[in-house]
């Protein structure tokens, strides 16, 4: 597959993925504090739901195609300290295996039932401060040289 069908699809999944984590920190926060406890935890198990049958082909799709891209910069990670692409690549990917984790995290809490309360704010929180620095990362390995 081309490296620019990779980027692309890698992209808008990762607008999607993104745009899910901004909206449950930051959208759903703002309406946390209007709305009765009884049903904002019915807002969150529906908004749970759909995100468990959507999200794992949202992520599967995000990562192929990153493992796609990584492949086509496979020189710069076999020494990602020689450059600072390499270096601000391997960084990124370290971040992305642990938004994976901390998924799978979710999704093991969510059948177990202890997903809830503090403990989604604080798994969404962290994962949501992961993805803006990757993000920042994912510009910065194209304008930050040494």
């Amino acid at each position: 597959m081309s490296y620019g069908l990779l980027l692309a699809i890698h992209l808008l999944a990762a607008i999607a993925f993104v745009g899910t984590v901004f909206f449950e920190v930051v959208m759903l926060e703002g309406v946390r504090r209007r709305l009765p406890q009884e049903m904002m935890r019915e807002v969150e198990r529906a908004i749970g739901n759909r995100a468990t049958a959507v999200m794992p082909w949202v992520l599967m799709t995000l990562y192929a195609a990153g493992i796609g891209m990584a492949w086509h910069h496979r020189a710069a990670l076999a020494q990602p300290l020689a450059s600072g692409f390499g270096l601000l690549l391997a960084l990124k990917i370290g971040l992305a295996l642990s938004v994976f984790g901390h998924f799978i995290t979710a999704m093991v809490w969510r059948r177990r039932g202890v997903l809830g309360g503090r403990r989604s704010r604080r798994l969404h929180l962290s994962v949501f401060c992961h993805v803006l620095v990757i993000v920042l990362l994912a510009k910065a390995m194209f304008y930050l040289h040494w």
